[in-house]
């Protein structure tokens, strides 16, 4: 076996080199066909780059060549409308160079009008001074010739005109002044019962009353208290006076506030039907009464608000509840807020037909009375305290001046006078106020006399109710013209003095008789 083993390594190592030679041989013929395909595919690479290249070549020349045609249009159309512009603005410079021209010519035309007027004004000027001259030379000759001074002249002229045509002149003054009457009467009757007629509503009196109530006269005792001490302190709680008489079943409320007298007689009421009477119980129920007080005045303010249509939110609600407070107050028997309601109603109604402000008489006519609400509480009269309230809360000049125009003669503009003649038709309606015997008389009274104060008048009789006074002067001393001045006179008095419900009418009357016989 060892005889055959150098044959075996020879074989071996024959078969090892000639796996070598033939593993070269392979890897050599390998690798050069790597480097084939790798050649091949790195060329075909370069000519895909290269088409590449080219196409993108090509791309870049169209787009360069559309960018240029474009930029070619672009310029074209710029320098078209800029050819057109200038010649748009050539001939605006020949429009405006025309009309500069025209109107060189037209100053021309006005400086040669505006001189020849200078001098025509001149010469009128001179002719006015030569006429002044020759009227002074004739007025100087005519005086001289009259031996009358101008003035002497003119005071006798007057006299003999006056001597003449003072029957004639009376005449037709009467006549005048009787169509006038006629004229304005019919169509304010025609407008005030189109206004009144629209707006019809009940009337019936209110009074205010100042009574309460009593289960028995026992109460009576209850009220009063140990020493008086309930109703001291009922009276100190609600400042008004408690009465306790004879009534039967009653007692009576004093008080120069009627917000006051109807909180005392909520307070008593209470207490009354609560049964239980003492100080600290009083001091609840007036608390009590006040509370329940403001929250229905509010109401009653915002109630009337939205019966004429005036939004709530537009008002403060401060002067709401002022408003409301009128609910409880009375004129001659009449209820202030019913009537502020109907006197807005009636100005609105009348100021459409009249073309006046509509807003302004509503609202002016709605709160010309607001000053009433406190005029217990505040001095002066209750005009100039509605003036200075609605004033206080924003109110235009306009709207403010209402509460001051239903009291003056001749107010200053149309929504006032509306809303004078308003409040003179709610106040003067039959049923609408009344007042007791004594202020009747006393009205009465005071209309003899202050018609009675002036020089003439021989005897005054008021009738019918106060609405007329009749005034009867001695005709030595009063002639027609002087009683036309004196029914003035009486009417502008009675309206600067007296206080009355509606107008008063003043009649004089001057009669001259002759009596003669035949025997």
């Amino acid at each position: 076996m060892f005889a055959y083993l150098p044959h075996l390594i020879v074989a071996l190592l024959a078969g090892v080199g000639a796996g070598y030679v033939i593993r070269k041989q392979v890897a050599a013929r390998s690798t050069s066909d790597a480097e084939g395909r790798a050649e091949k595919i790195l060329h075909e690479a370069k000519e895909k780059a290269q088409e590449t290249l080219n196409e993108a070549k090509n791309k870049h020349q169209e787009l360069l060549l559309d960018a240029k045609d474009k930029s070619l249009k672009v310029m074209e159309e710029s320098k078209r409308e800029e050819q057109t512009r200038r010649l748009e603005l050539t001939e605006m410079q020949k429009r405006l160079e025309k009309r500069e021209t025209m109107f060189d010519t037209k100053l021309i035309e006005i400086e040669d009008k505006k001189n020849l007027l200078e001098t025509k004004e001149k010469q009128i000027e001179d002719a006015k001074g030569e006429i002044q001259l020759i009227r002074h030379e004739q007025a100087k000759k005519l005086e001289e010739i009259a031996a009358l001074t101008k003035e002497q002249a003119e005071e006798k002229l007057m006299a003999e005109v006056e001597k003449i045509s003072s029957e004639a002149l009376m005449s037709r003054l009467k006549k005048m002044e009787q169509i006038e009457e006629e004229e304005v009467e019919k169509q304010s009757r025609k407008l005030l019962s189109l206004a009144i007629t629209r707006f019809a509503s009940t009337q019936c009196v209110e009074t205010t009353t100042t009574a309460v109530e009593l289960p028995s006269d026992e109460m009576k005792g209850r009220i009063i208290g140990k020493e008086g001490r309930n109703i001291k302190a009922i009276e100190m709680e609600t400042g008004t006076e408690i009465i306790v008489d004879d009534t039967p079943g009653a007692i009576t409320i004093s008080g120069f506030s009627p917000i006051r007298r109807q909180v005392a007689k909520r307070a008593l009421e209470a207490l009354i039907k609560d049964g239980r009477i003492h100080p600290a119980r009083i001091e609840e129920s007036v608390a009590e009464a006040k509370k329940e007080l403001a929250t229905e005045i509010r109401k009653a303010g915002e109630e009337a608000l939205a019966t004429l249509g005036i939004p709530v939110g537009s008002i403060d609600p401060k002067l709401v509840s002022i408003l409301g407070r009128l609910k409880f107050r009375t004129s001659y028997g009449q209820n202030v807020l019913q009537h502020s309601i109907e006197v807005a109603q009636l100005s609105a109604m009348m100021a459409e037909e009249l073309g006046a402000d509509v807003f302004v008489c509503k609202k002016g006519g709605l709160f010309h009375d607001i000053g009433k609400a406190v005029d217990h509480d505040m001095a002066g009269a209750h005009p100039e305290i509605g003036y200075n309230i609605m004033r206080k809360f924003g109110f235009p000049e306009e709207l403010a001046y209402q509460s001051i125009a239903h009291h003056e003669d001749k107010p200053r503009t149309v929504e006032g006078a509306i809303v004078k003649a308003a409040d003179a038709i709610s106040g003067s309606r039959p049923g609408a106020r009344k007042a007791s015997f004594e202020q009747f008389i006393q009205r009465m009274e005071e209309l003899e006399r202050t018609a009675s104060s002036f020089d003439g008048v021989e005897k005054v009789y008021a009738i019918q109710a106060g609405r007329e006074v009749r005034v009867f002067v001695t005709p030595e001393r009063i002639d027609d013209l002087t009683a036309f001045k004196l029914a003035r006179d009486i009417a502008n008095k009675i309206e600067a003095e007296l206080n009355y419900p509606g107008e008063v009418r003043v009649t004089v009357i001057r009669q001259t008789r002759v009596v003669e016989y035949a025997r």
